[in-house]
């Protein structure tokens, strides 16, 4: 009875432990309900997108990747809306609010892509700028090779390139195992565990706190688990080369990167990016960070994304 009390207190403490460091509430900081009723919904031949639409001009979008949600980009939205641009932020299909349906190749790279493409349209957008971050970077590289003309300028936050610089703290063979594991985190068995190892580990203080991390727990407590299963068994063991793309466009590239990222590191791949992209040394920006320079950094970026445009 003592070594099962013991074990029932470990996963308390283990599985309980909660992700944020800061419970203090900012001033003004908006909530993931709040943001939540500023998305509308785009019906996709796969199920219901959700995605933010502010602002007026020319547009860009802002790609979120795994396992997070446009919510990434709430810090970012306002400054360039007043820097004049049409801003559209997806949830893409299987995250944040969503739809998530049931199957595999349903959240591969060029269904993902299409289903961006269906989104533009749908909005009557043509060509747009994009930023992209995480997996929306292998999301975006197949949207060029759908669509190589829709893009008019690039610009890359921590992003996949190429399988040098990538290192996924977490990867699983298809099957039982990462199953279990996809059910532990939206049944809320190791939710705060998975939230606050990427935290840890994605930047150098974690000073998120309880409204932050909801827009992040949220989806996964609602099941949005289906996506991360086809990248962490997927794409995490089978690197898409997107090389031949890569050489197609011809488009202005602005790189901007939390350059302490362990997970997605620069330097191992920095020559044949910029060689690849034809990218202009004046556009690469480092930014003092780790991986997600949208929570601490987005001022600056934003700042810096309105001049590359300019």
């Amino acid at each position: 009875m003592k070594k099962l009390s013991l074990l029932l207190l470990t996963v308390v403490i283990v599985f309980g432990c909660k992700p944020y460091q800061n419970t203090k509430i900012r001033k003004g900081q908006m909530t993931y309900e709040e943001f939540r009723t500023q998305q509308r919904s785009f019906p996709s031949k796969d199920g219901v997108i959700k995605y933010i639409d502010k602002g007026s001009g020319p547009a860009i979008v802002l790609l979120h990747g795994v396992p997070t949600s446009g919510w990434l980009y709430r810090k970012m939205i306002d400054p360039l809306v007043a820097g004049g641009y049409r801003v559209i932020v997806p949830d893409m299909l299987g995250y944040g609010s969503s739809d998530s349906p049931e199957g595999y190749k349903i959240y591969s790279e060029k269904e993902h892509a299409q289903r961006l493409i269906d989104l533009m349209d749908g909005l009557g957008i043509e060509y747009w700028s994009h930023v992209m971050h995480d997996v929306g970077g292998v999301w975006t590289w197949e949207l060029f090779n759908q669509a190589p003309k829709r893009i008019e300028e690039l610009i890359i936050l921590n992003t996949l390139l190429y399988e040098e610089g990538f290192y996924p703290p977490i990867r699983f063979s298809p099957g039982p195992a990462a199953k279990a594991a996809m059910w532990s985190y939206r049944n809320g068995v190791t939710t705060n565990t998975l939230l606050k190892s990427l935290f840890k580990e994605g930047l150098k203080e974690n000073t998120l706190n309880e409204i932050d991390v909801e827009g992040y727990k949220t989806p996964l407590l609602e099941g949005k688990t289906d996506g991360m299963y086809y990248f962490f068994t997927r794409t995490c063991n089978y690197f898409p080369d997107y090389s031949l793309v890569f050489e197609n466009i011809e488009i202005p590239v602005a790189v901007i990167w939390g350059i302490h990222d362990t997970m997605l590191q620069w330097t191992p791949q920095q020559t044949k990016v910029t060689n690849a992209l034809k990218i202009d040394e004046a556009d690469i920006h480092f930014i003092d960070e780790k991986h997600f320079i949208q929570e601490t950094k987005a001022e600056e970026i934003s700042y810096k994304i309105l001049d590359f445009l300019r």
